[in-house]
C-alpha cells in the first residue's frame, strides 16, 4: 500500500508541477490557449487587413486566450491535480504530453502565420485589391508579442495590486485570510470598471464630444450656403445655416439643381427640396421635428410627388449617392426631410447615442406621417423612408414591425443595417426555411427583399407588392454580421456557403471571430465601392426597385447612377 505524500513530498511535487507547466514565466496552458487564439485571430476575416493591424488584433485575441487559459487551469490544479496521484507521479509522460501539446500549438501558429498572407490575398481577390506578399505578414507575429507582452504586464501589475490588497485586508483590517483573497479580487474588478466606466470611457466620451463638436461646426471645402428657398440654412429658411452641423450643410448645399436635372432627363425639372434640422438648434428632438415640419409647409413639399424622410448616421450623415439618385429619378419632384441626433462618428454613436438615434427617428418619422395622413389620399406625395448604417436603425425604430411599417409609408430602403436592429433581426431570423441568412427570402418576397448588388436584385422573381421593403447587405458588411451572437456561437451565416465576396476559407472560432468582426467594422469603408460597407454603386438601383415613376427602366437606373457617379466623383 503506497503510504500517503508528506508535507515536504507535495511541496515539492507542487513546485515541479508549476516548474513544468510554465515556460519563460508564462502559464503553460494559459499560453497554449493564447497560441491557438493567436493562430486563430490571423485566419481571414471579412475585410482584408495589413500586417500591422492585424498583429494588434492578434496581440489582443492572444492576451484574451492566455487569461481564459489561466482561469480554466487555476481550479484543474488547485482541486482537481492534488487527487492525481497517478498522473503526477509519471512525470515522463506529462513532460511527453506537454511537448507534444506545445508543438501542435506552436506548429498551428506558425503554419497560419505562414498561411495569412494567402488568405488575406483571397480576400483581396474576391474584392478586387492589390495582394500583399508573405514576407510582409511574416512581421505580424512582432507585432502581436510586443501588443501581447505590453497588455500582460498591465494584467500582472493588477495582479500585484490584489494582493497587496489582499494582505492590507489581512493585517491592517484583521479580514479573515480566505475572505481577503476573495474580497480583494472582487474589489479590484469593480474598482477597474468603474474607472473605465467612469473615468476612461466618460473621459474619452467627453474628449471625443469636444473634438467632434469642433468638427461639427466646421464647413467642408466648397459647401456654401444654398440662396433658393427650397433649402433649409437658405436665408428664407427658418432653420440657421450655423446650426445646421457640417453633415447638415453639406446635405442642404449638395445635389443637383433643376437645370442640371432638365440637361440629365431631357424634361423641365422642379428645384429639389432638402430640409434638415442640425442638433446646434435649440430645443429638443420634439423641436427639431417640428422645424422640419415647419421646413415642410414652407417649402410646400406636400405637393411634390415624392417625400423620403431619412435617418442620419452618427454624425448626422446622408448618403449623398441616396440623395441625389431619388433627386434625379424623380427630376427634382421631391423632398428628403432628415435631422441630427448625434455629432459622433457612427461606432461611437453606436455605443453612447444608439437610445438618440432611435428616439430622433421615431419621433421624425411618426411626426412626419401625423402630418402627411391628415392630407386627402389623392393629394399626398408617396412616403418611403431611408436609412445606411445606423440610420437605418433610427428609421426602423419608428415601426413595430414590418406590417406596421407598410400599413404608414409607401415604401422603405435601408442600407447596410446593422446586426442589433431589431425588425430587420425579426425579419432575417423568420426567413423562409432553406433561405441562406446571408441573403434571406422572407415569405417569398411578396413585401421584403434583400440584395447583395444588381444581379442578385433583378434575378427574383415572383410578384413583389406595394409597399416595397428592400435591404441592400454585402456578405462582406462587418456592420451587418457583427453581434454579441459571434461569442460563443456559429452563426447561419459562417455556416452557410459564402457570399460572393466572403472567404470561402473564414471560420468561426469562439471569441476570436467576434474579435475579428469588431476589429472589420473599424475598416468597413476600406475596400472598393460594391464590398463592405460600400453601397453607392447599388443605391441607385434599389431606389428604382422599391418606388420609381410609371414608365421607368433599368436603362433610365443606369444612365442615372452614371451621372451620380460622376458628379459625386468630381466633388470629392
Amino acid at each position: 500500500m503506497t503510504a500517503p505524500a508528506t508535507p515536504i513530498e507535495t511541496d515539492e511535487s507542487s513546485k515541479n508541477t508549476r516548474r513544468h507547466l510554465s515556460v519563460f514565466g508564462l502559464d503553460f496552458v494559459g499560453l497554449v490557449v493564447a497560441l491557438f487564439f493567436f493562430a486563430w485571430s490571423l485566419s481571414p476575416s471579412l475585410i482584408p487587413r495589413e500586417w500591422y493591424f492585424q498583429g494588434l488584433i492578434s496581440g489582443v485575441t492572444g492576451i484574451v486566450g492566455y487569461g481564459i487559459g489561466v482561469l480554466v487551469a487555476f481550479p484543474a490544479r488547485r482541486w482537481i491535480a492534488p487527487h492525481l496521484t497517478w498522473w503526477r507521479r509519471r512525470h515522463t509522460v506529462r513532460r511527453i504530453a506537454e511537448v507534444v501539446v506545445a508543438l501542435i500549438a506552436v506548429g498551428t501558429l506558425l503554419g497560419s502565420l505562414l498561411a495569412a498572407a494567402g488568405w488575406q490575398n483571397e480576400i483581396r481577390a474576391l474584392m478586387g485589391i492589390e495582394t500583399t506578399t508573405g514576407f510582409a505578414y511574416l512581421r505580424t507575429g512582432l507585432v502581436s508579442v510586443a501588443v501581447f507582452a505590453a497588455l500582460l504586464y498591465i494584467a500582472r501589475g493588477l495582479r500585484w495590486v490584489g494582493r497587496r490588497f489582499a494582505e492590507f485586508l489581512a493585517t491592517r483590517l484583521r479580514v479573515p485570510v480566505a475572505a481577503a483573497g476573495v474580497l480583494a479580487p472582487v474589489i479590484l474588478v469593480l474598482a477597474v470598471v468603474v474607472f473605465v466606466d467612469q473615468v476612461l470611457l466618460a473621459s474619452s466620451s467627453m474628449a471625443a464630444r469636444i473634438v467632434f463638436a469642433d468638427d461639427n461646426n466646421s464647413t467642408d471645402p466648397g459647401v456654401e450656403q444654398p440662396q433658393i428657398p427650397e433649402r433649409s440654412g437658405s436665408p428664407a429658411s427658418p432653420s440657421s445655416w450655423d446650426n445646421l452641423g457640417r453633415q447638415g450643410r453639406t446635405f442642404v448645399a449638395g445635389g443637383m439643381d433643376a437645370e442640371q436635372l432638365t440637361e440629365l432627363n431631357g424634361a423641365p425639372a422642379l428645384e429639389p427640396i432638402r430640409v434638415y434640422a442640425g442638433l446646434e438648434a435649440d430645443g429638443t428632438t420634439d423641436e427639431q421635428v417640428q422645424l422640419i415640419l415647419d421646413e415642410l409647409d414652407r417649402t410646400k413639399a406636400w405637393e411634390r410627388e415624392i417625400l423620403v424622410v431619412a435617418g442620419t448616421t452618427g454624425t448626422g450623415w446622408v448618403n449623398p449617392f441616396a440623395a441625389d439618385s431619388i433627386e434625379a429619378i424623380y427630376n427634382g419632384n421631391s423632398a428628403i426631410a432628415a435631422i441630427q441626433y448625434s455629432f459622433l462618428p457612427s461606432w461611437i454613436s453606436f455605443l453612447v447615442d444608439g437610445s438618440a438615434a432611435k428616439a430622433a427617428g421615431n419621433t421624425l418619422i411618426n411626426g412626419v406621417h401625423e402630418r402627411w395622413s391628415q392630407l386627402p389620399k389623392d393629394q399626398r406625395p408617396k412616403l418611403v423612408v431611408y436609412g445606411e448604417s445606423l440610420g437605418s436603425q433610427s428609421a426602423e425604430a419608428a415601426f413595430d414591425d414590418l406590417a406596421d411599417m407598410r400599413s404608414k409609408i409607401d415604401g422603405a430602403l435601408f442600407v447596410g443595417p446593422p446586426n442589433s436592429n431589431q425588425l430587420w433581426r425579426s425579419i432575417v431570423d423568420h426567413r423562409d426555411p432553406g433561405s441562406p441568412e446571408v441573403l434571406p427570402v422572407y415569405e417569398d418576397g411578396v413585401a421584403v427583399r434583400f440584395a447583395s448588388d444588381l444581379q442578385t436584385l433583378e434575378d427574383q422573381e415572383g410578384p413583389w407588392n406595394d409597399p416595397r421593403v428592400l435591404y441592400l447587405q454585402h456578405a462582406s458588411d462587418p456592420v451587418v454580421w457583427w453581434g454579441p451572437g459571434l461569442l460563443f456561437e456559429r452563426p447561419d451565416w459562417l455556416a452557410e456557403p459564402p457570399g460572393t465576396d466572403r472567404s470561402p476559407s473564414m471560420r468561426w472560432y469562439p471569441i476570436v471571430t467576434f474579435a475579428q468582426v469588431a476589429a472589420d467594422i473599424m475598416v468597413g469603408t476600406s475596400p472598393p465601392v460594391g464590398h463592405g460597407h460600400n453601397y453607392e454603386d447599388l443605391i441607385p438601383y434599389g431606389w428604382a426597385a422599391v418606388t420609381s415613376p410609371e414608365g421607368w427602366t433599368l436603362a433610365d437606373t443606369q444612365r442615372i447612377a452614371e451621372a451620380i457617379e460622376q458628379l459625386n466623383t468630381a466633388g470629392e
